[in-house]
C-alpha cells in the first residue's frame, strides 16, 4: 500500500484516518449546513466546524453533484473559483485544501490560487486532469465514474460491451463495475480512490452500495488509499429508517466500519463525530505492517476468493496453490534476494505468488511463523516482522 503526501499529510496504511470537511460554494447543494457564498462566513465556518473540530482536509465543492441537476460549464465553475479563494485566504487555520471538480482547467487555477490537491468525482474523464496533478505533484481523489463529464459516479451507464466485452459485461456484478470504472483512464503516483457511494444513476440501487460497503477491503488490491463518502447516505439510512436530519448514528457507526475495512479519508458534514467514529474503527484494526533496509511488508485481509482474485489480478501474480492464499497474507515489496525467500517459504510450507505489484505470502500462523525465523538476512526483516505481527 503506497501512502499519499498530499502538502505534507500523509494519507495510507500507519497513517491515523484522515478527516475531509464539506464545504460548499453552490447554491444548488442539497446540504444546507455546508453552503456559503460569502467568503467571510465560509472561512469561519470552516475555522469553527471543519478546522476546529479535527477536519484534516477542506473539500470545496464549487457546484452540486446532484444528478437532478444541470451539470455547470468549466468557465461557470470558474466564476465561482474567487469565491473558494477568497475563503481558504481568510482561514486561520491549518488545513490541507482540495478543490472538487472535474475540470482540468478549473484545478490548474485553483492550485495556481493557492489550493493543495484536487477531489475529482468524474474519476478523469477529462483527459487533461492526470497531466495537471502530475505538473502541479498533489495528490488527486479519482471516484469510480464513467469517461463522460456529465455522468459523475453513474458506473452502470457505462458501455461496458465497448470498453471490455460481451462476456465481461453478462457475467461483471456492481462491485466488478465499480472496480473497473476505476481502473479507466489510469492513475497518478498520488491517486487516491473514490468507490463512489451514493445515488450517482436512476440505476444504481441501495443494495449496489451495500455490496460495495461489504466488499470494501476488495478495493484494497490496487495498493492504493481509499476515500469513503458516506455521510448520511442513503443505504445507511434505510436500514435504520432514518431521515438525512436524523442519520448521524448510522453514518458514525459505518465510519468506524469503513476505517476498519481499509478507507484511509473519510469525507464528512459532520467532522467532529466523524473524527471520533474513524479513531475507534482505527484502534481496533489489525493490519501488521513493517519496512526495513528498503523491503516493505503489509498484511493484507483476505478472507474470500473474490478478495484474493483482486490481489493476484493487480499483482499479475501466479501461484499453483492460490486457494492456500486465503488467511493471512502478506505482500511483500523491494527484494532484491526473492531466491532466498522463495526457499525460506517453500522449506516452512508457506505458498508464495510472485508479480509485477510486489510477492504474495500466505499460510497457516505456524507456516509463516516458522517463515519468519528462517529469513535471517537484514534485507527480509520487515518480512520476518509482520510474519510475527511485529515490528523491526
Amino acid at each position: 500500500m503506497r501512502t499519499v503526501d498530499a502538502a505534507g499529510l500523509r494519507i495510507g496504511d500507519g497513517q491515523p484516518p484522515r478527516v475531509m470537511g464539506v464545504l460548499n460554494v453552490s447554491r444548488e447543494s442539497p446540504y444546507d449546513p455546508s453552503v456559503y457564498d460569502d467568503p467571510g462566513e465560509a472561512a469561519m465556518y470552516v475555522d469553527d466546524e471543519l478546522i476546529g473540530e479535527g477536519a484534516d482536509i477542506v473539500d470545496i465543492g464549487l457546484e452540486s453533484a446532484n444528478k437532478r441537476l444541470d451539470v455547470l460549464s468549466a468557465e461557470e465553475e470558474l466564476e465561482r473559483l474567487d469565491t473558494a479563494v477568497d475563503t481558504i485566504e481568510s482561514v486561520s487555520g491549518d488545513a490541507v485544501f482540495s478543490i472538487e471538480t472535474r475540470y482540468a482547467s478549473v484545478a490548474a487555477a485553483a492550485l495556481d490560487r493557492g489550493f493543495d490537491m484536487v477531489n475529482d468525482i468524474c474519476g478523469f474523464a477529462d483527459p487533461e486532469m492526470p497531466e495537471v496533478c502530475r505538473e502541479y505533484d498533489v495528490a488527486v481523489g479519482k471516484m469510480a465514474s464513467p469517461p463522460d463529464l456529465s455522468r459523475p459516479g453513474a458506473v452502470d451507464d457505462v458501455d461496458w460491451v465497448a470498453a471490455r466485452s460481451q462476456a465481461w459485461a453478462d457475467s461483471a456484478d456492481y462491485v466488478d463495475k465499480v472496480y473497473a470504472a476505476l481502473e479507466q483512464n489510469g492513475m497518478t503516483e498520488k491517486t487516491i480512490l473514490d468507490p463512489a457511494f451514493g445515488g450517482w444513476s436512476e440505476d444504481q440501487t441501495l443494495e449496489d452500495d451495500h455490496e460495495v460497503f461489504r466488499r470494501l477491503r476488495e478495493f484494497r488490491a490496487f495498493g492504493r488509499p481509499l476515500l469513503v463518502s458516506i455521510n448520511r447516505k442513503n443505504f445507511l439510512r434505510e436500514i435504520a429508517d432514518r431521515s438525512t436530519e436524523e442519520a448521524l448514528p448510522v453514518s458514525l457507526a459505518a465510519t468506524s466500519m469503513a476505517v476498519e475495512r481499509g478507507a484511509h479519508v473519510i469525507r464528512t458534514h459532520d467532522v467532529a463525530e466523524t473524527r471520533d467514529a474513524a479513531l475507534i474503527g482505527d484502534a481496533f484494526t489489525e493490519r501488521a505492517s513493517a519496512t526495513a533496509a528498503g523491503v516493505t511488508a503489509t498484511e493484507l485481509e483476505v478472507g474470500t476468493a473474490s478478495e484474493l482474485e483482486r490481489y493476484l489480478e493487480e499483482s499479475e501474480g501466479e501461484s499453483n496453490h492460490s486457494g492456500d492464499l486465503i488467511g493471512r497474507v502478506i505482500r511483500v515489496n523491494g527484494v532484491d534476494n526473492t531466491q532466498q525467500l522463495g526457499d525460506a517459504a517453500e522449506r516452512a510450507g508457506v505458498t508464495i505468488a510472485t508479480g509485477t505489484e510486489g510477492i504474495l505470502l500466505g499460510g497457516a500462523e505456524s507456516a509463516l511463523a516458522e517463515l519468519a525465523s528462517l529469513l535471517d538476512t537484514t534485507e527480509l526483516d520487515a518480512v520476518a516482522a509482520v510474519c510475527q505481527r511485529g515490528g523491526p
